[in-house]
């Protein structure tokens, strides 16, 4: 079975930072490009972050450019995201996606509707 399983999540105040880990079980994330989500309470999911199955190409929504980055390893099946200056908006609980890639250096998509392969999630609050 193919499972996705987060990490790292939790309180932090303003201005710190968090690294949310990803390890894949089941199967190998070296043809997988990676994503990752986050949903706010009363809020849509949106896409955050994604990297090709090579690592080679990143994509960022705006709002986290700067701040985030994505990165993995494909000897440990595991991807991470790291975040810094965290703001009260960054408060959501976050995803890690998979989808199957024949291209090794594409960008993916960050749309949620193009993974077929999901995590639990994890949450991170960011208050003082």
């Amino acid at each position: 079975q193919l499972q996705l399983v987060e990490s790292g999540g939790g309180l932090v105040q303003p201005g710190g930072s968090l690294r949310l880990s990803c390890v894949a079980s089941g199967f190998t994330l070296d043809y997988y490009a990676i994503a990752w989500f986050r949903q706010a309470p009363g809020k849509e999911r949106e896409g955050v972050s994604c990297i090709s199955s090579s690592g080679g190409s990143t994509d960022y929504v705006d709002s986290v450019k700067g701040r985030f980055a994505i990165s993995r390893d494909n000897a440990k099946n595991m991807a991470y995201l790291q975040m810094n200056s965290l703001t009260p908006e960054d408060t959501a609980d976050y995803y890690c996606a998979a989808i199957l890639t024949t291209s090794w250096s594409t960008t993916p998509p960050l749309d949620a509707t193009k993974y077929n392969v999901w995590g639990q999630g994890t949450q991170v609050t960011v208050s003082s």
